[in-house]
C-alpha cells in the first residue's frame, strides 16, 4: 500500500502525538481514500467495527458495512464534491455488529493531491439516546401495568373464586356430559387466576434488596436450567470477560431476567443450527438515575443474549417491552414487560437490536462498589466463540 497521506505519528504544535489525540476521541474516526481503502482508524473505530487497525487499513472499507450502505454513498459524495456533509439518525448495518443508529459527519481532507483525495469520517452512535428514550418508555409501560394489576387483583380474583366454587357445586349433581363443562369452567378460571397472579408482580414497588452478585454465576444458572428443558437442543456459546466486577442487584430477580431472555431466544430459533450467545463486557461511560433516589450511578456492565433466529418484526420493535405484546399464539406478552420492570428497578437499561439471523438483547447494569462475591461464584473463563459441550 502507498504511504498514508494522513500522518498521525508526528507531534502536534503542543508537542502531543496526533495519534494520541485521535485515540482520545470517544467516537470512531476514520480516513478513507478515493480507492475505497481505509487509511486510518482510531481506537474507537477498532472497537466499533470489531476489527484491528491493521485489518481495517488493509481491506476495502466496503467489506465492513453492508452492501449499499448510506455511509459509502456519503463518502463518495464528499470525495466528488469536496464539501462536508452530515447525516443524522442513519441505520448503519454491518455483518459484524448488525445495525446501529448513528450520526455521520464526512469532511474532505485538504492539502492532499487530487489524485489521492481522502475524507475524514466521524461516526457518533445514537444508541445511548435511544436507550434513554426506550428506558423511559419501559418504565412508563411498567407503571401502567402496576395500576392495572392492582385493579385486576381486587376486582377479578374474588369473583373468580365464586365462579369456581359454583362450578364445583354444580359438578356434584351433574351428568357425565355436563361435568366436562364444569371442568372446563374450573380450568379457565385457574388460567385467568394464574394470569392475574403474574400481573400482581408488577404492583410490587418495594425497593430491590441488592448485594454483590456475580453475573456469570447468574448466567450459568440460567443456562443450566435452559439446557435441561426448553433449550436442550440449542448450542450455547459463552464470551465472558472474566475480570468483570460484581453486579449491584438481586440474584433471584436477575436469574428471572436472563432465564426469560434465554427462553425468548430459544423460542425464536426454528432451525437445527440454532445457537444462543451469552456475552459480558465492561462498557464505562453510561450514567442514569436510580428510581427512588437522587443518586446517579454508572452502568458499565453489559450483558447480551444473542440468538440467530428469525428476528423481531419491525412493527413490533417499538412496543417490544409493552405488556400484552407478543407474536406467540400461546404467549401472554408479560415476559419481556416483567424483564423491563426488573431491569428498571435495578436502575439498569435493556434494549433490543434485531436483524435476520441476529437478535441482541442488551442489558446494562450498575456495578457493586465492593469486593467480588465468594470464591464459589468465581467467573467462568472466556470461551471465545467456541461451542459448548
Amino acid at each position: 500500500m502507498r504511504d498514508v497521506a494522513y500522518k498521525t505519528t508526528k507531534p502536534g504544535r503542543a508537542g502531543v502525538d496526533q495519534d494520541a489525540i485521535l485515540n482520545a476521541v470517544p467516537h470512531p474516526v476514520l480516513v478513507v481514500g478515493q480507492d475505497g481503502v481505509c487509511r486510518y482508524a482510531n481506537d474507537a473505530a477498532e472497537q466499533f467495527f470489531q476489527s484491528s487497525r491493521a485489518v481495517l487499513t488493509r481491506r476495502p472499507f466496503s467489506e465492513f458495512v453492508s452492501f449499499g450502505s448510506p455511509l459509502l454513498t456519503l463518502i463518495d459524495q464528499v470525495l466528488e464534491s469536496g464539501t462536508s456533509t452530515n447525516e443524522y439518525g442513519v441505520e448503519l448495518a454491518s455483518p459484524r455488529f448488525g445495525e446501529k443508529p448513528i450520526d455521520i459527519q464526512v469532511s474532505p481532507i485538504v492539502d492532499v493531491p487530487d489524485q489521492d483525495r481522502q475524507v475524514l469520517v466521524l461516526l457518533q452512535e445514537r444508541t445511548m439516546a435511544h436507550k434513554m428514550d426506550r428506558q423511559l418508555t419501559h418504565r412508563g409501560a411498567a407503571r401502567s401495568v402496576v395500576g392495572m394489576a392492582a385493579v385486576l387483583a381486587h376486582e377479578i380474583k374474588n369473583p373468580l373464586s365464586g365462579i369456581r366454587g359454583a362450578a364445583q357445586l354444580i359438578e356434584l349433581s351433574a351428568e357425565p356430559d355436563e361435568k366436562k363443562l364444569t371442568t372446563l369452567i374450573c380450568d379457565e378460571v385457574d388460567r385467568i387466576r394464574q394470569l392475574v397472579d403474574r400481573m400482581e408482580i408488577f404492583s410490587d414497588e418495594r425497593p430491590v434488596p441488592r448485594e454483590a452478585v456475580n453475573i456469570h454465576a447468574v448466567l450459568g444458572h440460567a443456562r443450566e436450567l435452559a439446557e435441561k428443558g426448553f433449550a436442550r437442543h440449542i448450542k450455547f456459546i459463552e464470551e465472558y470477560d472474566p475480570s468483570l466486577p460484581a453486579v449491584h442487584g438481586d440474584r433471584n430477580q436477575l436469574i428471572q431476567v436472563f432465564l426469560n431472555l434465554v427462553k425468548n431466544a430459544a423460542e425464536a430459533i426454528n432451525d437445527p443450527d440454532g445457537e444462543i450467545i451469552l456475552t459480558t463486557a465492561y462498557r464505562p461511560g453510561v450514567r442514569i438515575s436510580v428510581p427512588g433516589s437522587k443518586e446517579r450511578v454508572g452502568l458499565p456492565l453489559e450483558i447480551c443474549v444473542i440468538d440467530n433466529g428469525a428476528g423481531v418484526p419491525d412493527d413490533l420493535m417499538p412496543h417490544l417491552f409493552d405488556p400484552f405484546v407478543t407474536t406467540k399464539s400461546s404467549g401472554t406478552g408479560l415476559g419481556l414487560a416483567l424483564v423491563a420492570k426488573i431491569v428498571g428497578d435495578h436502575g439498569g437499561i435493556i434494549e433490543c437490536d434485531s436483524a435476520s439471523r441476529r437478535t441482541i438483547f442488551r442489558v446494562l447494569l450498575p456495578m457493586h462498589a465492593g469486593p467480588l462475591p465468594a470464591e464459589g461464584e468465581a467467573p467462568r473463563q472466556v470461551k471465545s466463540s467456541a461451542p459448548s459441550e
